[in-house]
């Protein structure tokens, strides 16, 4: 039997980690194992641009992008829950995270370099990888963006093995962070009786 969570998740849940790490093929599933609707940040951007992100960055540029992925992504977290896939470098920003951090609950995806490279070789939409050797374009983004994805407040690794199974894993480390969370909140403190001054 496929876990399940025992409540509805009180806020959106943002799937963040590197291109390969399997947040759109986990999000679709942990959407509908939920009972959510499932948006992809990355193709909010492309309707809104009018264009695919690889045109995008060949017209206008990676700055340009950024720019519109930080606004996207702020109006896609003003609407009703659900499961969102950003985009690789979507939460090195730090507006971003903040924007996530108040009104959302973050996951990210782990995977090892072989598996990135692995998968990202099937799709040749990497604006990032184009012109270069992934494997090391790969390892230095992992180099630079791993610390920032560490401050999701879940950590759960998709390895290589069936989808379903990673859905799992995301849904039990979701539910032991919300029961964590629901024993750490401060209860309301008493009124105490004003100070009798002498």
């Amino acid at each position: 039997m496929r876990s399940m969570l025992r409540q509805r998740p009180p806020r959106t849940l943002v799937l963040v980690g590197l291109m390969g790490a399997g947040k759109t093929s986990i999000g679709r599933r942990l959407a509908a194992r939920l009972g959510l609707p499932f948006v992809d940040a990355d193709q909010e951007i492309e309707r809104a641009a009018g264009c695919s992100i690889p045109e995008f960055f060949e017209r206008y540029g990676e700055p340009a992008f950024r720019e519109g992925e930080r606004r996207v992504i702020a109006r896609l977290l003003d609407q009703p829950l659900q499961v969102l896939s950003t985009g690789g470098g979507a939460f090195m920003d730090a507006d971003t995270r903040a924007l996530v951090r108040q009104r959302a609950h973050s996951i990210w995806l782990r995977a090892e370099l072989d598996l990135l490279v692995q998968r990202t070789a099937r799709r040749g939409n990497r604006p990032l990888l184009k012109d270069s050797d992934p494997r090391e374009t790969l390892r230095k983004l992992m180099e630079l963006r791993h610390p920032y994805y560490a401050q999701a407040d879940i950590t759960v690794d998709s390895g290589d093995r069936p989808a379903e199974d990673t859905v799992d894993r995301v849904v039990e480390s979701l539910q032991a962070y919300l029961d964590n969370e629901a024993d750490t909140q401060i209860p309301e403190t008493r009124a105490q009786p004003a100070a009798v001054q002498s």
